[in-house]
């Protein structure tokens, strides 16, 4: 093999996996172009996600925004299927990492995908109102069409267990306060209320935006793409499901299923029968 030829086989195996993300070498870790060593101490954990999602670091306003829906979703109690499945788990014997890994494997489109699916509707409704449309008209369209597409569920509002879910207008107000500030743009969060006027008009009863639908807000106003969303969102629900997958660990229990060993599940199939005599 000669120099040409080997100097080619060893680029084509360092591109094998070419990525922008991390640069590293004996002794030097830099990510983004930036030191390890000066990251550590200097830089929270919400400029990490950022850094290694967009490339580069968030002013102090931006990671202070995203640190905030980060905060908002770690935990919704043992309700939430992730937080049982990851309950359930650690009463099996295994370790930690093993009961997250169970828990965050159900974060699909219906328990974890919420967030992400919003965001694709406030971007359908923007772009409408970046054609022309006024944001009356470009919610109606965009409401429609999700309901075309997806059914009559409108991902982000509404709450099975909350009237009104607590963690919304809060989120909403930080970004209010952050907009005011210049921060972010506010259009995001004036699209998603229209949303909530539009679904309030229509069905006679207030519909309002849940923890899905302000946190996408604050997503969406801080520029990351949608399938971002539900990656964030398993980020920040780690949180909870690590500490319940540790709580259940100190409690003990063993094989413990979804509901106590007393009670005893809905049957409706055959009545009992005995097993009919075959030749």
């Amino acid at each position: 093999m000669n120099e040409r030829t080997a100097q080619s086989v060893e680029q084509e195996a360092s591109d094998w996996w070419r990525t922008s993300i991390i640069d590293m070498e004996p002794g030097k870790i830099h990510y983004g172009g930036y030191a390890i060593e000066d990251l550590i101490g200097q830089v929270g954990f919400a400029d990490m996600i950022w850094l290694m999602t967009r490339g580069d670091l968030p002013n102090r306003a931006e990671a202070a925004l995203l640190e905030t829906a980060l905060v908002a979703a770690v935990d919704h109690g043992p309700q939430a299927p992730s937080i049982a499945i990851a309950r359930m788990a650690a009463t099996c014997g295994v370790g930690l990492n093993n009961a997250m890994a169970s828990a965050v494997n159900v974060l699909g489109d219906v328990h974890g995908g919420a967030g992400e699916q919003a965001i694709t509707l406030y971007h359908d409704i923007d772009a409408r109102m970046q054609a022309g449309l006024d944001l009356d008209a470009a919610v109606a369209a965009g409401i429609d069409e999700q309901i075309d597409q997806h059914g009559k569920h409108i991902p982000g509002f509404g709450h099975r267990f909350h009237p009104v879910d607590p963690r919304a207008p809060r989120l909403l107000a930080m970004v209010d306060e952050a907009a005011g500030k210049g921060v972010v743009s506010g259009r995001f969060a004036t699209l998603a209320r229209g949303i909530e006027t539009t679904l309030e008009q229509r069905k006679g009863k207030r519909i309002p935006m849940n923890i899905d639908g302000a946190t996408a807000v604050i997503y969406a106003e801080l520029g990351f793409a949608g399938p971002l969303a539900r990656g964030l969102f398993c980020l920040s629900r780690s949180v909870g499901i690590l500490a319940h997958a540790w709580e259940q660990t100190q409690q003990g229990g063993r094989n413990k299923g979804p509901i106590p060993r007393r009670l005893i599940w809905s049957y409706d199939g055959p009545a009992r029968r005995s097993v009919p005599k075959r030749d």
